[in-house]
């Protein structure tokens, strides 16, 4: 997809928001009436679903990007103009160090285009954040020359990446992330691996993450992270610790590829057949916490991206109160089945 097509796209993101949501409420299709998600979570005592303790603070910190990717759930792009401001980063970080969370997990868009990113990776290594995870897009190490030290930077601050990769060929990556993404990915993991990164013994943490490129579910984790290990390191000697195997969930791009290609039904019917109750129990919604550009307060980054606020009297990081957060119930809706298919599906790969 270009630019162009994206801005062209944009233009009606409010009125396509509503129409998602009404399509994912609705529930009804021609081959006959598809289980809402309540009524299986209600089938297995589950309703209603219950945040535990939080352990993982997940901060949008803009949309910009420097791709334009086919399934971008964000929607992410060049040009996005929502940003995090450092006053709501600084709320961020005082959540964190007032809470038992321990992961702090920066996303985007690109977060490294943030102007403040750098700052924020300092202050949060500085409080003695655990984990600090940055999704890095990988080709935004070689986008310009202010980015080039990425790579040291992410070492200095033990940073754990996480990196897209769709597959180990060519044309699967580049057809999902645009022409040339898959040799540029390639050549910024070979500069992760040069300072340390995918190495089991420099503790510096490089994970991949997998996602179908089209209308159907993720094999394997495991299976697939021997053969991506396998592959990338004879073809191209680059390592990596762990892949994360990420089920597609119906909404943004993705629900209009389903749409546009008249496989959205049998997409919904393939995940409601795959549900899995046990991964309802480890769902990322139920220990993360997901807070967007402007400090609005989410189950999980994909309610985000449906602008579906937590259901509580608080909605916004600076007003963040924990006894209140954890009563509350979280927000469901169709989409949910994709993170409950087969084995689960979390920003941190299988959950079962």
């Amino acid at each position: 997809m270009s630019v162009t097509q994206s801005l062209k796209k944009r233009n009606n993101k409010l009125s396509e928001t509503a129409n998602q949501l009404e399509l994912l409420s609705g529930g009804i299709f021609t081959n006959g009436e598809l289980p809402t998600f309540r009524k299986k979570l209600e089938s297995h005592g589950s309703f209603p679903l219950k945040p535990k303790q939080l352990e993982i603070l997940q901060i949008n910190v803009g949309y910009m990007c420097n791709q334009v990717c086919e399934h971008c759930h964000v929607d992410a792009g060049p040009d996005r103009k929502e940003i995090m401001t450092r006053e709501t980063m600084e709320m961020c970080l005082e959540v964190i160090k007032s809470t038992g969370a321990h992961t702090l997990d920066l996303t985007g868009g690109a977060p490294e285009m943030n102007p403040d990113f750098r700052w924020f990776v300092e202050q949060a290594s500085a409080i003695g954040v655990k984990d600090l995870i940055v999704r890095s897009n990988l080709t935004i190490i070689l986008a310009n020359k202010k980015y080039h030290d990425l790579p040291d930077f992410f070492k200095e601050h033990n940073i754990h990446v996480v990196s897209s990769l769709p597959h180990w060929t060519k044309d699967r990556t580049d057809k999902q992330r645009g022409e040339g993404v898959f040799d540029k990915s390639i050549e910024a993991l070979k500069l992760l691996n040069h300072v340390g990164y995918g190495d089991p013994e420099s503790g510096l943490i490089l994970d991949l993450v997998y996602n179908p490129s089209g209308a159907f579910l993720p094999s394997d984790q495991k299976a697939m992270e021997q053969d991506f290990k396998k592959i990338l390191a004879e073809k191209f000697g680059v390592h990596f610790n762990n892949l994360f195997a990420l089920t597609n969930l119906p909404i943004s791009r993705f629900l209009d590829f389903l749409i546009a290609s008249e496989n959205y039904e049998d997409y919904m019917y393939a995940l409601v057949d795959a549900y899995n109750p046990a991964a309802t129990e480890h769902v990322m919604c139920t220990n993360t916490l997901s807070v967007g550009w402007d400090g609005s307060l989410y189950d999980c980054d994909f309610n985000q991206m449906l602008d579906l606020k937590v259901k509580a009297p608080i909605t916004h990081i600076r007003d963040y109160n924990e006894a209140i957060l954890q009563n509350r119930e979280i927000i469901i809706s169709q989409h949910c089945f994709g993170c409950t298919a087969g084995a689960g599906s979390s920003c941190q790969g299988s959950v079962t």
